[in-house]
């Protein structure tokens, strides 16, 4: 089975909107990591004050690694749920996936 890590970097205010997503996702999805992160960029017109200052935007970033085959509907149902113009994502390939057991 071809698994792929799907990224999605978004606003802190909009994460229990995308955590509530993907919990409701049917069949369930695995687990996920969301972490904190900060954006350079060229465009900061939505950014506080703060962040323009620093030069940099809070995110929180959220990784998952899922079949390949799941992407396409997960994307369109974040779309749907999250629609956010912050919101980002990218996909890429895993060669392999598993614990140190």
């Amino acid at each position: 089975m071809k698994l792929c890590k799907l990224t999605i970097v978004f606003p802190a205010s909009i994460e229990d909107t995308v955590t509530e997503a993907l919990f409701a996702f049917e069949p369930p999805l695995g687990g996920f990591t969301v972490t904190n992160a900060e954006g350079h960029g060229q465009d900061f017109t939505r950014a506080s004050v703060r962040e323009k200052v620093r030069g940099r935007v809070a995110r929180r970033m959220l990784f998952i690694v899922l079949p390949a085959v799941r992407i396409d509907e997960l994307i369109r149902r974040l779309r749907d749920t999250v629609r956010h113009p912050e919101a980002a994502y990218w996909i890429e390939p895993v060669d392999g996936f598993g614990t140190l057991q």
